[in-house]
């Protein structure tokens, strides 16, 4: 259930992701603070990623260890 659980909010994640990366290649950034705001959101989004890919690394190596 967690894999799925998380493949659909990695998924969500990832779609952000790429719609605010279309943002800034597609130019809708009217200045430098929006282009600087978007940048973070994009990061912060890979690190929840991240997080999310590291808990179910963890989740699924301690079911082999039992």
């Amino acid at each position: 259930m967690i894999d799925s659980f998380a493949s659909v909010l990695r998924d969500k994640l990832r779609a952000d992701m790429n719609n605010y990366a279309d943002d800034i290649a597609t130019g809708q950034c009217p200045d430098f603070t929006s282009y600087k705001y978007l940048c973070g959101l994009i990061q912060g989004l890979a690190i929840a990623e991240r997080h999310i890919l590291d808990l179910v690394e963890a989740m699924n190596k301690g079911d082999e260890d039992e």
